[in-house]
């Protein structure tokens, strides 16, 4: 009868102690790499939304311009502001790299068309204007629509930012290169803004 060795059977056990615990931690790091890919995937797919919401702004912008143009003389500044700053906006796709300028684009943009609309109380014929009402109840559309893609945004990210700054993925986060995103958030004077509908009630 053959006798196991005793240093044999010892090492036998650790061996599959051990092969036990790497496919246990094969497993927890694919778990973990799937699931921030997945968020990652997320945040793109809010982030591409946010971009068509904004695209729609910034083709109802130039129509806007062209209206209050023939009225607000006085405004040429701010008529320009904007039109520079839609231009550059309407140029950068919101990616990884990118994401950061859009938002502050995006913020200054939100505060110059908020003082167009509070320009336009001093302009009587603009504001009865029936194409600059259309106009304008169309941009407030776009702006709640904007809105929900902001909230989509934001919540997809504060997902994806926990995971990359919570230990273990974090971790893996950092093995594979997956960084924390910025909030689409409002600055100051955006959020000061009112609707614009406000402006062209009868």
């Amino acid at each position: 009868m053959k006798y196991i060795n005793e240093g044999d059977f010892l090492m036998s056990g650790i061996f599959i102690f051990m092969a036990i615990v790497l496919v246990a931690l094969i497993i927890i790091f694919y778990n973990l790499y799937t699931q921030l890919i997945m968020k990652r995937n997320k945040v793109k797919e809010a982030m591409s939304g946010i971009d068509v919401q904004l695209n729609k702004r910034y083709s109802l912008i130039p129509n806007i311009l062209t209206i209050a143009n023939r009225f607000m003389e006085h405004e040429r500044d701010l008529l320009e502001g904007i039109t520079e700053l839609r231009t550059r906006a309407a140029s950068i796709k919101a990616t990884d790299a990118t994401i950061s300028e859009k938002i502050q684009l995006d913020n200054q943009i939100a505060s110059k068309m908020g003082q167009l609309f509070v320009s336009v109380e001093n302009y009587p014929q603009l504001k009865s204007d029936q194409t600059m009402v259309q106009a304008m109840q169309t941009y407030s559309e776009v702006e709640e629509h904007i809105a929900a893609a902001r909230r989509f945004y934001n919540s997809a990210v504060n997902e994806l930012n926990n995971a990359v700054e919570i230990f273990p993925s974090s971790f893996v986060a950092s093995m594979i290169n997956i960084q924390a995103y910025p909030f689409f958030e409002a600055s100051e004077d955006a959020k000061k803004e009112v609707n614009a509908a406000d402006y062209f009630k009868k």
